[in-house]
């Protein structure tokens, strides 16, 4: 997962985004979510990089199972058509409250979208209209305060969106996080009511290039399906 890119802030350039696809494509994943936020606004010592620009570079990115995107509210803020388009047109499926059924030998998983909770409709009914019977159901999206809503037939919830707070401090916490639940989702793996949820810090930086003890993140999850 590639939360947060925000490309075009301080260190998070093309060049960045270049030798980050690398990377992640060396890793060999089975399937790469990009849960939103590809681009920036004022980040002080940044650079505007444009969707098409982001979404031409990522492209190149290779997983058996695809690659899927959803919006950020950052993406939403510029122009949410413009950036789903500049994805779509390149290949990379822009899963706004609808889902995708994926599968790679034995695996076989319904992946559902979910549109932010700050600027999209965050449809949960819709991008969940076409889950059938027994399906095994992994949801993505950007902001992790939808979680509560999320259904618990719903394996597994993906988010970005809060980098982590950017900082913490030790016997203090994470001073900024951008969320109606302040730190309770904040950051890693959650458990609430039988339901799982993995918020990245994700790589870039939004607002202040400053990230302490909260380092960028590219996420590496193995799923399994566990035995009754």
């Amino acid at each position: 997962m590639l939360a947060d890119l925000h490309v075009g802030a301080p260190y998070k350039g093309r060049k960045s985004l270049r030798e980050l696809v690398i990377a992640v494509n060396k890793s060999k994943p089975n399937l790469i979510l990009l849960p939103g936020d590809f681009v920036i606004q004022g980040v002080v010592g940044g650079s505007f990089v444009t969707p098409e620009d982001a979404a031409q570079i990522l492209k190149t990115l290779r997983a058996p199972m695809g690659v899927y995107a959803v919006l950020g509210n950052h993406d939403w803020w510029l122009d949410a058509a413009r950036v789903a388009s500049a994805f779509s047109q390149r290949g990379i499926p822009v899963l706004e409250d609808r889902s995708r059924l994926i599968a790679e030998g034995n695996c076989k998983l319904r992946l559902v979208g979910i549109s932010d909770f700050w600027e999209g409709p965050h449809d949960i009914a819709k991008a969940m209209s076409d889950v059938q019977e027994g399906e095994s159901v992994l949801a993505f999206t950007h902001n992790p305060d939808i979680f509560p809503l999320i259904p618990a037939r719903v394996a597994l919830t993906v988010a970005g969106h809060t980098h982590g707070g950017q900082v913490y401090l030790p016997l203090i916490g994470r001073p900024i996080v951008p969320s109606h639940y302040g730190e309770r989702f904040a950051i890693g793996h959650k458990v609430e009511e039988g339901k799982h949820l993995y918020v990245s810090p994700g790589v870039g930086t939004s607002i202040l290039p400053v990230r302490f003890l909260v380092p960028p993140e590219v996420t590496i999850l193995t799923v399994s399906k566990g035995v009754p």
